[in-house]
């Protein structure tokens, strides 16, 4: 399993129309093959910006995932909302408690 994490920081005036495109996907996203985990987080101290959190069975699930249709039609959208380039770290977990 992976973890990935992507923080997008948004123009302020353009964070309503992020949560639109985000909620009208949420399910599609968190119901793709090998997605086993989705939350979208804000940072408390700067509500533009966002995290994706999402755990995926494998890389290949991840890469079928960023290779299809839905997410291209959700980054389209997304993308021009930005304030700034996104960030993003595909990580594996050493310790949870």
């Amino acid at each position: 399993m992976i973890t990935r994490i992507v923080k997008m920081t948004f123009v302020p005036e353009r964070v309503a129309e992020f949560q639109k495109v985000f909620n009208e996907n949420k399910e599609r996203i968190a119901g793709f093959e090998g997605c086993t985990h989705l939350k979208l987080l804000q940072d408390i101290s700067d509500p533009a910006i966002f995290f994706t959190y999402s755990h995926w069975d494998s890389v290949e699930h991840l890469n079928k995932y960023r290779d299809s249709g839905l997410f291209a039609n959700v980054w389209t959208q997304t993308k021009i909302l930005f304030a700034a380039k996104a960030e993003a770290w595909s990580v594996s977990v050493k310790f949870e408690s």
